[in-house]
């Protein structure tokens, strides 16, 4: 048995922040049926593929993320589909969507509606600017991706080399942090309904999120009254805590504590520095002059020589690209690889894997990504089945 077993949700969204925050469900052993608009999502066509983009049913974008889910296809336009839709509502736990606000009422499917149907449901919604039951917001309706998100947030601000223009971070952390936040907040309602037997409506905003991975800009600006700025890969408050070239690539060292900064200096032959810069405040305020000492001493190494000199003493990495990170012994014992099957290709493809762990009831990636529609006839079959047993039901107790 699975940490989420017991648990159905219908996933109505589409692109990236809502299908991860409902894959992460599905890791943890949740049934999740994701319901999709004719044609279905957005990204099923997006590449990268891997043979044949014409044979093959869904690229890379849309398999990462839909692992493990059951598809069927509804038009909630159609009164028929839209009937089947409130069936299914009534037997669901949660329902997640990540459409605009207002969507869902142009179609009466509101949380209002299909609290109705199920006074039970947990009914979560992944917007750019949030719902107007939680909060009323002016940018409300407004559209809004992962771009849009780490723009107004705070994010790109404080990204990038000082001299050059504000930076986007690579993965999509508009979506992503999003969708783990929106995770936990269906979670936290799950357990508030096994105490009260109330469902509820969680709501998580792409910008909020921004704003909330963003804290240490927040409080350096109200500390200080200044607004921070790009460091590149350097830190704040802390040095060294730096990206250092290297003979053959890059190294990074934080090596900001008393203890670590004495073992940096020692492997560097230089105990001078240890004991003129004997503290955090020292180093600050000469960090570009230590900078350069320390960046003279890596350029004449190699990545894996400085790294197995500095191994249980000071905390240093090589900056890896993934062929590295596929090549990682770590990476293959944690499972962080996991392989499925792509439909129209004549081998497997590899995505990511899971990185909660729990030790009774291990997440496990499911398998590849559904089919669009795959699902329909057992999933309508369930719903015929339950609608002859409540038939079957209500006439012996006639009887």
């Amino acid at each position: 048995m699975s940490a989420l077993s017991d648990l159905r949700v219908l996933d109505l969204t589409q692109v990236l922040a809502g299908p991860y925050c409902t894959m992460l469900l599905a890791d943890m052993g949740a049934d999740v049926v994701k319901v999709e608009r004719p044609g279905g999502d957005l990204i099923r066509r997006n590449p990268p593929f891997a043979e044949d983009p014409e044979a093959e049913a869904y690229g890379g974008y849309f398999q990462s993320v839909n692992r493990g889910k059951r598809s069927l296809e509804l038009d909630l336009g159609d009164e028929d589909d839209r009937g089947d839709f409130l069936h299914l509502v009534e037997t669901a736990d949660v329902v997640v969507e990540n459409y605009r606000a207002g969507t869902m009422e142009k179609f009466d499917l509101g949380y209002e509606t299909l609290r109705e149907r199920n006074p039970q449901l947990i009914y979560s919604s992944i917007r750019g600017f949030g719902d107007p039951r939680t909060g009323e917001s002016p940018r409300q309706g407004q559209p809004s991706f992962d771009l849009i998100a780490q723009a107004l947030g705070g994010v790109m601000s404080i990204t990038g080399q000082p001299d050059g223009p504000p930076t986007k971070v690579g993965p999509g952390i508009g979506d992503l942090f999003t969708a783990v936040l929106n995770c936990a907040g269906i979670l936290a309602a799950v357990h508030h309904r096994e105490r009260t037997g109330e469902g509820q409506h969680v709501d998580t905003g792409m910008y909020d999120a921004m704003i909330s991975m963003c804290e240490r800009a927040i409080y350096q600006h109200s500390y200080t009254g200044e607004i921070p700025g790009r460091r590149g890969n350097s830190h704040p408050t802390l040095f060294p805590y730096d990206a250092f070239e290297t003979a053959d690539g890059h190294v990074v060292i934080a090596a900001f504590g008393d203890g670590h900064w004495t073992a940096l200096c020692r492997a560097m032959e230089q105990p001078d520095l240890a004991a003129e810069y004997d503290s955090g405040a020292a180093r600050l305020a000469n960090r570009e002059a230590l900078r350069a000492a320390i960046a003279e001493w890596t350029a004449e190494r190699h990545t894996a020589a400085i790294v197995d000199l500095l191994e249980g003493d000071v905390p240093a990495a090589p900056v890896q690209d993934t062929a590295d990170i596929f090549a990682d012994e770590h990476v293959h014992a944690r499972e962080m690889l996991v392989e499925v099957d792509q439909p129209g290709a004549d081998r497997s493809v590899t995505i990511a894997g899971s990185p909660i762990k729990l030790s009774a009831t291990m997440p496990e990636p499911g398998g590849r990504a559904p089919l669009l529609d795959e699902h329909r006839d057992e999933l309508l079959g369930e719903l015929a089945e339950r609608t002859d047993a409540a038939t079957s039901g209500a006439t012996a107790g006639n009887d």
